[in-house]
């Protein structure tokens, strides 16, 4: 009989103790679930103002015409840079210069340059139209800016910017001009050789080409720069590693190219406005199949940077691991449009 009872307190108590395991694990789920739906994110719907474009007016010294953003591809527009640009005036007419200078020899009259300027203070938005009458000479049209009525973040600006592109192809690239502007003839020569159609389909594929810093890694570009950002950017490619990202070896380059098939299965759903959009635009990337290929792309650092880097590199990471705890659980969605 003691036997016996004995047997049955150590059952009850067994069950008592799995029971109280279980409700922890249940909890502690819970609580995860919920502190990844507090810190996800939800980008922001435009203002009125954020989808109408400004362009210099055609026979016109001071003329600016303004104008809907367009939702679709235009014919004969190949390329769309979409630059996105927060307080740019001292740095972006490197970058418009290289890159203006190649459009125009490459693909004239085949190309658009969209400034996304997010909420800038310094008068980049009328800068850039300026450069674009006075020192490039453009037609109306051919460079296009956007203006944020307040800062949303560089994710939030290249989505915009994408989105309401006429090109083909689109590529965002940083306005610090910190990439060779030519290098985008490989990117897009890459995508061309990826989209054609499967022998069992006639529809184009979707390709995105993603511009790479990493066989600089041993190079004096990289060696020069201060032990804190080595140490923080080590820190953040070993974080991207654990979380999902292993056949990519440069998530964070400014210099990335999609067609028009790519655009439209990963912008719309992109949640992402701050620093870390990189992340979501390849992890969406991956999830639908989409092909790619990293491609090698000249790139040395420019001053003047918008980062803080101690305290965005802390807000990176813990918005890298809300990003991908987000899929994980079902808070974000892939196939459904922000």
């Amino acid at each position: 009989m003691l036997s016996l009872i004995k047997e049955t307190a150590m059952v009850l108590h067994t069950s008592n103790m799995t029971y109280i395991l279980g409700s922890l694990l249940v909890a502690l789920l819970v609580s995860v679930y919920l502190v990844v739906v507090l810190l996800s994110h939800t980008p922001r719907k435009p203002h009125p103002e954020e989808l109408e474009y400004s362009t210099i007016e055609d026979g016109s010294d001071e003329g600016i015409r303004k104008g809907k953003v367009p939702t679709s591809a235009e014919d004969g527009i190949v390329l769309s840079v979409v630059v996105p640009s927060y307080n740019e005036t001292g740095r972006i007419l490197t970058m418009l210069t290289d890159a203006v200078e190649f459009l125009q020899k490459t693909l004239p009259d085949q190309w658009e340059i969209v400034i996304v300027d997010d909420g800038s203070a310094d008068g980049t938005t009328d800068y850039c139209l300026k450069l674009s009458r006075d020192t490039f000479h453009l037609k109306s049209g051919q460079l296009r800016v956007i203006k944020f009525v307040e800062n949303r973040g560089k994710g939030g600006a290249v989505r915009q910017g994408m989105m309401h592109i006429r090109g083909k192809y689109g590529l965002f690239a940083d306005a610090d001009g910190a990439s060779k502007f030519s290098d985008s003839k490989m990117l897009l020569e890459a995508i061309q050789s990826m989209e054609k159609p499967s022998k069992n389909s006639t529809s184009t594929q979707a390709a995105m080409a993603i511009g790479s810093r990493a066989h600089m890694v041993n190079t004096e570009a990289v060696i020069k720069r201060s032990f804190i950002r080595n140490c923080l950017m080590y820190g953040f490619h070993t974080l991207v590693w654990v979380f999902g990202i292993h056949s990519i070896n440069d998530t964070q380059c400014g210099f990335k190219m999609f067609n028009r098939e790519a655009i439209d299965a990963i912008f719309p759903y992109m949640h992402t406005e701050g620093w870390i959009f990189d992340i979501e635009i390849l992890l969406l990337g991956l999830k639908k199949n989409i092909q790619y290929r990293e491609i090698p792309v000249s790139w040395h650092e420019v001053d003047g940077s918008k980062m803080d880097l101690a305290i965005d590199s802390l807000m990176m990471a813990k918005d890298l691991v809300i990003i991908r705890m987000a899929y994980v659980l079902g808070v974000y969605n892939a196939n459904k449009e922000c």
